[in-house]
C-alpha cells in the first residue's frame, strides 16, 4: 500500500502549548472495533495524519494497528484519545490513561481529552490535576477537554492554572456556536467539531445543497470547507473508502463570503447529542 507524504496540503494550528495539530482529522466515533483497522487504513491512505478515537467507542486497538502497520514514522501520525466518564478522578484517570496505552500499544498519545465535563461527578478539576501530571511525564503531548461549556472552562481554568489546548464540541451548520467559539478564540483555545456533518443531516439541506451545486462540490466537502473557513479542527468519520477520499478533498477550493454567511444562517442551536449540562452516562446512579 501507498501512503501519501504531501500532508502539506493540510493546514495546521499551533495550539496554545506550542504543539500543532492538523486542521483535518479522521473520527472513528461509532466505528465498530473489527471495521476501525481498515477505516483509518484508508484514512491514512488518502493523506489524513490526525485520528480521534475514545475509550468507549471501544476501537483504540484497531486504530493503533492500524498506525502501526502503515509503515509511517509514529511522529507523522497525530493521536488523539479521550476518558470516559467513569473513569473521571485523579488515580482513576492515571488506571484510565494507562489502559488506553495499552489498548494502543503506544508509549506516547498526542491529546488527550476529558470526553464530558458530568458537573454531576464534580471531578473533572483532579481529572485534568491527574492529566497535566501525565503531561509533565512526558506521555502525552498536549491536554484538553471535549463537551465543555464556558462555565466548565471557566472553573477548569480558574482552578487548575492551565488552560485546554482545544474544546471538542457538537458542531455543525445546524449548531455553529458561535459564543462559545468567540471565547475560545478570546483564551487561545482552539475548537474542534465533532458531527461536523450533523451526523448526515446537514447534507440534505437545500442551502447547502444550492451552494455544492455552485462550487461543483459534494454538500459534505461544503460543509467541511464551511468549518475549515471558521477555523475549525473538523474530524468528519466515514467507513466507506471513497467518502473518506472525497472528505480529504477539500483544500482546492474556497467558499465566498456570501456562501460562508448562508451556511451561518442556518443555525439553530439544535443538538443532536446530549446537553453537557446534564449529561451522566458512565456514572453509577
Amino acid at each position: 500500500m501507498t501512503y501519501r507524504s504531501e500532508t502539506s496540503a493540510v493546514p495546521s494550528i499551533v495550539l496554545n502549548d506550542g504543539s500543532v495539530i492538523p486542521r483535518l482529522g479522521f473520527g472513528v466515533f461509532q466505528v465498530p472495533p473489527g471495521d476501525a483497522a481498515a477505516a483509518v487504513t484508508s484514512a491514512l491512505e488518502v493523506g489524513y495524519r490526525s485520528i480521534d478515537t475514545a475509550a468507549v467507542y471501544a476501537n483504540e486497538a484497531g486504530v493503533g494497528d492500524a498506525v502501526r502497520k502503515s509503515g509511517l514514522d509514529r511522529d507523522e501520525v497525530y493521536l488523539t484519545s479521550k476518558l470516559w466518564n467513569s473513569e473521571q478522578g485523579y488515580d482513576s484517570t492515571l488506571r484510565a490513561f494507562d489502559a488506553t496505552m495499552a489498548e494502543l500499544d503506544m508509549d506516547y498519545l498526542d491529546l488527550y481529552l476529558i470526553h464530558w465535563p458530568v458537573p454531576a461527578a464534580d471531578r473533572c478539576v483532579d481529572t485534568f490535576r491527574a492529566m497535566q501530571e501525565i503531561k509533565s511525564q512526558g506521555r502525552v503531548g498536549s491536554i484538553g477537554v471535549s463537551n465543555f461549556t464556558r462555565e466548565h472552562l471557566e472553573r477548569l481554568i480558574g482552578e487548575t492554572g492551565e488552560t485546554p489546548v482545544l474544546n471538542q464540541v457538537e458542531l455543525h451548520p445546524s449548531l455553529a456556536q458561535p459564543e462559545l467559539r468567540a471565547f475560545h478564540a478570546e483564551h487561545g483555545i482552539a475548537t474542534e467539531a465533532w458531527a461536523p456533518l450533523g451526523q448526515g443531516s446537514e447534507l440534505k439541506d437545500p442551502t447547502i445543497g444550492s451552494i455544492a451545486a455552485e462550487v461543483g462540490r459534494s454538500p459534505a466537502q461544503v460543509i467541511i470547507r464551511w468549518h475549515l473557513q471558521l477555523g475549525n479542527v473538523v474530524i468528519p468519520k466515514s467507513v466507506t473508502p471513497s467518502r473518506i477520499e472525497e472528505n480529504f478533498d477539500v483544500f482546492s477550493f474556497e467558499l465566498s463570503f456570501e456562501q460562508m454567511q448562508l451556511i451561518s444562517a442556518l443555525d439553530t442551536g439544535s443538538r443532536l447529542g446530549p446537553d453537557p449540562a446534564t449529561f451522566r452516562v458512565g456514572l453509577e446512579d
